[in-house]
Protein backbone atom coordinates (compact mmCIF):
# COMPACT_ATOMS: atom_id res chain seq x y z
CA UNK A 1 0.00 0.00 0.00
CA UNK A 2 1.63 3.55 -0.68
CA UNK A 3 2.59 5.36 1.62
CA UNK A 4 1.11 9.42 1.72
CA UNK A 5 1.94 12.28 4.03
CA UNK A 6 -0.33 14.14 6.82
CA UNK A 7 -0.77 17.71 6.46
CA UNK A 8 1.88 18.02 9.21
CA UNK A 9 3.73 16.10 7.72
CA UNK A 10 4.34 12.66 9.31
CA UNK A 11 4.44 9.38 7.05
CA UNK A 12 1.39 7.49 6.64
CA UNK A 13 2.57 3.89 6.60
CA UNK A 14 -0.79 2.06 6.07
CA UNK A 15 -3.94 3.92 4.99
CA UNK A 16 -7.04 1.82 6.10
CA UNK A 17 -9.68 4.79 5.76
CA UNK A 18 -12.30 5.23 7.29
CA UNK A 19 -11.02 2.64 9.67
CA UNK A 20 -7.55 4.00 10.89
CA UNK A 21 -3.92 5.40 9.98
CA UNK A 22 -0.70 3.70 11.14
CA UNK A 23 2.33 6.55 10.86
CA UNK A 24 5.83 5.41 10.14
CA UNK A 25 6.44 6.24 13.54
CA UNK A 26 4.10 3.47 14.74
CA UNK A 27 1.50 6.10 16.08
CA UNK A 28 -2.18 4.73 15.31
CA UNK A 29 -4.95 7.22 14.56
CA UNK A 30 -8.68 5.51 14.73
CA UNK A 31 -11.05 7.41 12.66
CA UNK A 32 -14.05 6.45 13.87
CA UNK A 33 -15.19 4.20 17.27
CA UNK A 34 -13.32 6.55 19.45
CA UNK A 35 -16.39 8.12 21.56
CA UNK A 36 -16.99 6.39 24.85
CA UNK A 37 -20.24 7.02 27.45
CA UNK A 38 -19.89 6.27 31.42
CA UNK A 39 -21.75 3.78 32.82
CA UNK A 40 -24.76 4.49 35.14
CA UNK A 41 -28.53 4.95 35.70
CA UNK A 42 -29.94 5.24 31.99
CA UNK A 43 -33.18 6.89 33.42
CA UNK A 44 -34.91 5.94 29.82
CA UNK A 45 -34.59 2.67 30.16
CA UNK A 46 -34.62 2.40 33.52
CA UNK A 47 -30.96 0.43 33.02
CA UNK A 48 -27.93 0.68 35.55
CA UNK A 49 -24.44 0.06 33.81
CA UNK A 50 -21.44 -0.75 35.70
CA UNK A 51 -17.47 -1.02 34.67
CA UNK A 52 -15.27 -3.75 36.61
CA UNK A 53 -12.32 -5.29 35.61
CA UNK A 54 -11.55 -9.23 34.64
CA UNK A 55 -7.83 -9.03 34.63
CA UNK A 56 -5.93 -5.64 34.68
CA UNK A 57 -2.92 -7.76 33.68
CA UNK A 58 -4.26 -7.93 29.96
CA UNK A 59 -6.50 -4.81 30.48
CA UNK A 60 -9.84 -7.02 29.98
CA UNK A 61 -12.93 -5.05 31.30
CA UNK A 62 -16.26 -5.54 31.02
CA UNK A 63 -19.66 -3.04 31.37
CA UNK A 64 -22.51 -4.81 33.45
CA UNK A 65 -25.90 -3.78 32.52
CA UNK A 66 -28.82 -4.57 35.33
CA UNK A 67 -32.84 -4.05 34.54
CA UNK A 68 -33.44 -1.65 37.92
CA UNK A 69 -36.42 -3.42 38.94
CA UNK A 70 -34.33 -6.63 39.71
CA UNK A 71 -33.21 -4.39 43.16
CA UNK A 72 -36.63 -4.04 44.05
CA UNK A 73 -37.64 -8.00 43.16
CA UNK A 74 -34.47 -9.71 43.54
CA UNK A 75 -34.80 -12.82 40.73
CA UNK A 76 -32.49 -15.23 39.01
CA UNK A 77 -32.09 -13.93 35.34
CA UNK A 78 -30.56 -15.29 32.17
CA UNK A 79 -27.26 -13.77 31.00
CA UNK A 80 -26.22 -12.30 28.10
CA UNK A 81 -22.67 -11.94 27.18
CA UNK A 82 -21.94 -9.50 24.60
CA UNK A 83 -19.17 -8.99 22.31
CA UNK A 84 -18.60 -5.71 20.15
CA UNK A 85 -18.24 -5.33 16.67
CA UNK A 86 -15.21 -2.90 14.82
CA UNK A 87 -13.59 -5.02 12.37
CA UNK A 88 -11.17 -6.18 15.20
CA UNK A 89 -9.49 -2.54 15.29
CA UNK A 90 -11.82 0.02 16.32
CA UNK A 91 -15.03 0.48 18.87
CA UNK A 92 -15.21 -0.28 22.57
CA UNK A 93 -17.62 -1.61 24.48
CA UNK A 94 -17.72 2.10 26.45
CA UNK A 95 -19.02 2.96 22.43
CA UNK A 96 -22.12 5.00 22.62
CA UNK A 97 -23.55 2.72 20.17
CA UNK A 98 -23.01 -0.37 21.77
CA UNK A 99 -23.88 1.00 25.37
CA UNK A 100 -27.35 2.37 24.15
CA UNK A 101 -27.94 -0.67 22.21
CA UNK A 102 -27.58 -2.31 25.00
CA UNK A 103 -29.75 -0.57 27.40
CA UNK A 104 -32.42 -0.98 24.86
CA UNK A 105 -32.56 -4.37 24.74
CA UNK A 106 -32.28 -5.18 28.80
CA UNK A 107 -34.70 -2.44 29.13
CA UNK A 108 -37.53 -3.10 31.56
CA UNK A 109 -39.58 0.40 30.61
CA UNK A 110 -41.28 0.58 27.23
CA UNK A 111 -39.01 3.07 25.54
CA UNK A 112 -41.15 5.68 23.21
CA UNK A 113 -39.51 7.71 20.20
CA UNK A 114 -41.12 9.83 18.20
CA UNK A 115 -45.16 10.86 17.87
CA UNK A 116 -47.64 7.88 17.81
CA UNK A 117 -50.01 6.97 14.85
CA UNK A 118 -53.38 5.89 15.25
CA UNK A 119 -53.38 2.85 17.79
CA UNK A 120 -56.15 -0.16 17.83
CA UNK A 121 -56.91 -3.02 20.30
CA UNK A 122 -54.68 -5.81 19.33
CA UNK A 123 -53.77 -4.13 16.01
CA UNK A 124 -51.06 -4.29 14.39
CA UNK A 125 -51.00 -0.89 12.80
CA UNK A 126 -49.41 0.65 15.90
CA UNK A 127 -45.95 2.50 15.39
CA UNK A 128 -43.36 -0.04 15.42
CA UNK A 129 -41.20 3.01 17.17
CA UNK A 130 -43.50 2.62 20.25
CA UNK A 131 -42.60 -1.16 20.46
CA UNK A 132 -39.70 -1.98 23.00
CA UNK A 133 -40.39 -5.22 25.13
CA UNK A 134 -37.57 -6.15 27.92
CA UNK A 135 -35.71 -8.95 27.44
CA UNK A 136 -35.38 -9.53 31.30
CA UNK A 137 -32.07 -10.56 31.18
CA UNK A 138 -28.44 -9.49 32.59
CA UNK A 139 -25.80 -8.07 30.12
CA UNK A 140 -22.50 -8.25 30.27
CA UNK A 141 -20.10 -6.51 27.46
CA UNK A 142 -16.76 -7.06 27.35
CA UNK A 143 -13.41 -4.83 26.58
CA UNK A 144 -11.04 -7.10 24.19
CA UNK A 145 -7.70 -5.88 23.18
CA UNK A 146 -7.47 -5.24 19.61
CA UNK A 147 -5.75 -5.02 16.54
CA UNK A 148 -3.23 -3.85 15.39
CA UNK A 149 -1.75 -3.27 18.41
CA UNK A 150 -2.41 -6.70 19.44
CA UNK A 151 -3.15 -10.27 17.03
CA UNK A 152 -6.97 -10.68 16.33
CA UNK A 153 -6.53 -14.18 18.23
CA UNK A 154 -6.07 -11.88 21.14
CA UNK A 155 -9.17 -10.51 21.30
CA UNK A 156 -10.78 -13.52 21.03
CA UNK A 157 -9.06 -15.34 24.12
CA UNK A 158 -9.55 -11.87 26.29
CA UNK A 159 -13.83 -12.86 25.07
CA UNK A 160 -12.91 -16.31 26.17
CA UNK A 161 -11.04 -15.14 29.50
CA UNK A 162 -14.30 -13.16 30.21
CA UNK A 163 -16.73 -15.56 30.02
CA UNK A 164 -15.14 -17.91 31.68
CA UNK A 165 -14.95 -15.06 34.53
CA UNK A 166 -18.96 -14.74 34.14
CA UNK A 167 -19.27 -18.29 34.79
CA UNK A 168 -16.78 -18.48 38.22
CA UNK A 169 -19.24 -15.40 39.20
CA UNK A 170 -22.50 -16.83 38.11
CA UNK A 171 -23.74 -16.55 41.46
CA UNK A 172 -23.66 -12.70 41.94
CA UNK A 173 -18.03 -13.11 14.87
CA UNK A 174 -16.11 -13.54 18.39
CA UNK A 175 -19.73 -15.10 19.47
CA UNK A 176 -19.55 -17.78 16.81
CA UNK A 177 -15.53 -18.50 18.25
CA UNK A 178 -17.15 -18.36 21.73
CA UNK A 179 -19.94 -21.05 21.23
CA UNK A 180 -17.80 -23.29 19.43
CA UNK A 181 -15.20 -23.05 22.03
CA UNK A 182 -17.34 -23.71 24.59
CA UNK A 183 -18.87 -26.81 22.69
CA UNK A 184 -14.70 -28.14 22.63
CA UNK A 185 -13.59 -27.21 26.01
CA UNK A 186 -17.02 -27.32 27.93
CA UNK A 187 -17.61 -23.89 30.75
CA UNK A 188 -18.55 -25.55 33.90
CA UNK A 189 -21.74 -24.75 35.78
CA UNK A 190 -23.22 -22.34 32.52
CA UNK A 191 -25.52 -24.18 29.95
CA UNK A 192 -24.96 -21.81 26.56
CA UNK A 193 -29.05 -21.51 25.26
CA UNK A 194 -28.46 -19.43 22.42
CA UNK A 195 -26.03 -17.38 20.30
CA UNK A 196 -27.08 -14.31 18.37
CA UNK A 197 -25.22 -13.34 15.27
CA UNK A 198 -25.84 -9.70 14.59
CA UNK A 199 -24.11 -9.05 11.06
CA UNK A 200 -20.98 -11.37 11.24
CA UNK A 201 -17.90 -10.10 9.64
CA UNK A 202 -16.76 -13.37 7.71
CA UNK A 203 -14.76 -13.56 5.58
CA UNK A 204 -11.97 -15.40 3.03
CA UNK A 205 -9.34 -15.32 0.18
CA UNK A 206 -12.00 -16.42 -2.70
CA UNK A 207 -14.84 -14.12 -3.26
CA UNK A 208 -18.35 -15.23 -2.57
CA UNK A 209 -21.72 -14.51 -3.21
CA UNK A 210 -22.46 -10.55 -3.77
CA UNK A 211 -18.59 -9.83 -3.11
CA UNK A 212 -18.00 -10.77 -6.50
CA UNK A 213 -20.01 -7.53 -7.81
CA UNK A 214 -18.16 -5.39 -5.40
CA UNK A 215 -14.41 -6.02 -5.70
CA UNK A 216 -13.14 -2.23 -4.84
CA UNK A 217 -14.96 -2.67 -1.36
CA UNK A 218 -13.95 -6.52 -1.15
CA UNK A 219 -10.60 -5.22 -1.54
CA UNK A 220 -10.60 -3.16 0.94
CA UNK A 221 -12.07 -5.35 3.52
CA UNK A 222 -8.88 -7.83 2.47
CA UNK A 223 -6.24 -5.50 3.24
CA UNK A 224 -7.86 -4.40 6.03
CA UNK A 225 -7.99 -8.32 7.76
CA UNK A 226 -4.39 -8.77 6.00
CA UNK A 227 -3.40 -6.03 8.40
CA UNK A 228 -5.04 -7.04 11.52
CA UNK A 229 -3.69 -10.42 11.23
CA UNK A 230 -0.93 -10.88 8.90
CA UNK A 231 -1.16 -14.87 9.32
CA UNK A 232 -0.27 -17.56 6.38
CA UNK A 233 -3.60 -18.08 6.05
CA UNK A 234 -4.82 -14.57 5.64
CA UNK A 235 -8.54 -13.94 4.83
CA UNK A 236 -8.74 -18.16 5.51
CA UNK A 237 -7.76 -17.89 8.84
CA UNK A 238 -10.64 -20.11 10.94
CA UNK A 239 -11.73 -17.65 13.06
CA UNK A 240 -13.12 -15.22 9.89
CA UNK A 241 -13.54 -17.98 7.52
CA UNK A 242 -15.87 -20.52 9.11
CA UNK A 243 -15.75 -22.54 6.26
CA UNK A 244 -11.79 -24.00 7.29
CA UNK A 245 -13.21 -24.36 10.75
CA UNK A 246 -13.28 -28.45 10.98
CA UNK A 247 -14.53 -27.26 14.71
CA UNK A 248 -17.59 -25.71 13.54
CA UNK A 249 -20.21 -28.57 14.43
CA UNK A 250 -19.43 -28.41 17.69
CA UNK A 251 -21.32 -24.59 18.39
CA UNK A 252 -22.36 -25.18 21.80
CA UNK A 253 -25.61 -23.81 21.55
CA UNK A 254 -29.06 -24.80 21.23
CA UNK A 255 -30.74 -22.31 19.11
CA UNK A 256 -28.76 -19.39 17.11
CA UNK A 257 -30.09 -16.47 15.65
CA UNK A 258 -28.09 -15.64 12.46
CA UNK A 259 -28.86 -11.75 11.59
CA UNK A 260 -27.90 -10.27 8.09
CA UNK A 261 -28.83 -6.70 5.92
CA UNK A 262 -29.75 -7.22 2.39
CA UNK A 263 -27.24 -4.35 1.41
CA UNK A 264 -24.22 -5.41 3.76
CA UNK A 265 -21.13 -6.81 1.61
CA UNK A 266 -20.88 -9.88 3.92
CA UNK A 267 -24.38 -10.96 3.83
CA UNK A 268 -23.79 -13.79 1.51
CA UNK A 269 -21.75 -15.49 3.79
CA UNK A 270 -23.39 -15.32 7.10
CA UNK A 271 -26.44 -16.81 5.14
CA UNK A 272 -23.85 -19.81 3.94
CA UNK A 273 -22.72 -19.79 7.80
CA UNK A 274 -26.28 -21.58 8.90
CA UNK A 275 -25.52 -24.14 5.50
CA UNK A 276 -22.21 -24.86 6.73
CA UNK A 277 -23.28 -25.33 10.74
CA UNK A 278 -25.72 -28.10 9.15
CA UNK A 279 -23.18 -29.62 7.02
CA UNK A 280 -21.05 -29.93 9.76
CA UNK A 281 -23.89 -31.51 12.09
CA UNK A 282 -24.22 -29.08 14.31
CA UNK A 283 -27.80 -30.06 16.88
CA UNK A 284 -29.10 -27.15 16.95
CA UNK A 285 -31.99 -25.12 15.62
CA UNK A 286 -31.17 -21.79 13.60
CA UNK A 287 -33.23 -18.72 13.07
CA UNK A 288 -32.06 -16.62 10.26
CA UNK A 289 -33.57 -12.51 10.50
CA UNK A 290 -33.18 -10.72 7.31
CA UNK A 291 -33.70 -6.84 7.15
CA UNK A 292 -34.64 -5.20 3.53
CA UNK A 293 -32.97 -2.37 2.53
CA UNK A 294 -30.11 -1.92 4.62
CA UNK A 295 -26.20 -2.23 5.16
CA UNK A 296 -24.22 -3.56 7.13
CA UNK A 297 -24.98 -2.57 11.43
CA UNK A 298 -27.22 0.13 10.06
CA UNK A 299 -28.94 -0.22 14.03
CA UNK A 300 -25.99 0.94 14.99
CA UNK A 301 -25.83 4.44 12.95
CA UNK A 302 -29.76 4.86 12.88
CA UNK A 303 -30.99 3.33 16.06
CA UNK A 304 -34.34 5.18 16.03
CA UNK A 305 -35.34 3.95 12.56
CA UNK A 306 -38.16 1.47 12.17
CA UNK A 307 -35.96 -1.12 10.99
CA UNK A 308 -33.48 -1.14 13.67
CA UNK A 309 -36.47 -0.69 16.22
CA UNK A 310 -37.86 -4.07 14.66
CA UNK A 311 -34.02 -5.72 14.74
CA UNK A 312 -34.15 -5.11 18.05
CA UNK A 313 -37.68 -6.52 19.04
CA UNK A 314 -36.74 -9.53 17.29
CA UNK A 315 -33.53 -10.43 19.41
CA UNK A 316 -35.38 -9.53 22.33
CA UNK A 317 -37.80 -12.34 21.55
CA UNK A 318 -35.34 -14.67 20.81
CA UNK A 319 -33.66 -14.12 24.49
CA UNK A 320 -36.76 -14.34 25.89
CA UNK A 321 -37.37 -17.78 24.32
CA UNK A 322 -36.94 -20.74 26.88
Amino acid sequence: MASTTTDDSEEVTYDLSPVLKVYKSGRIKRLAGTAILPPGLDPETNVESKDIVISEEHKISARLFIPKNTYTYPQKLPLLFYTHGGAFCIETLFSPNYHNLLNKVVSVVTIVYGKPKKLLAESRTMSLSLRLSKANVVAVSVHYRRAPEHPVHIGHEDSWCALKWVASHRRCNIASYLGIRVGTKGLLGVKLKGVVLVHPFFWGEELFGCETNRPDQAKKIHNLWRFACPSESGSDDPIINPIKDPKLGKLACERLLLCVAEKDLVRDRGLYYKELLEKNGWFGVAEVVETKDEDHVFHLFKPNCENALVLIDQIVSFLKQD
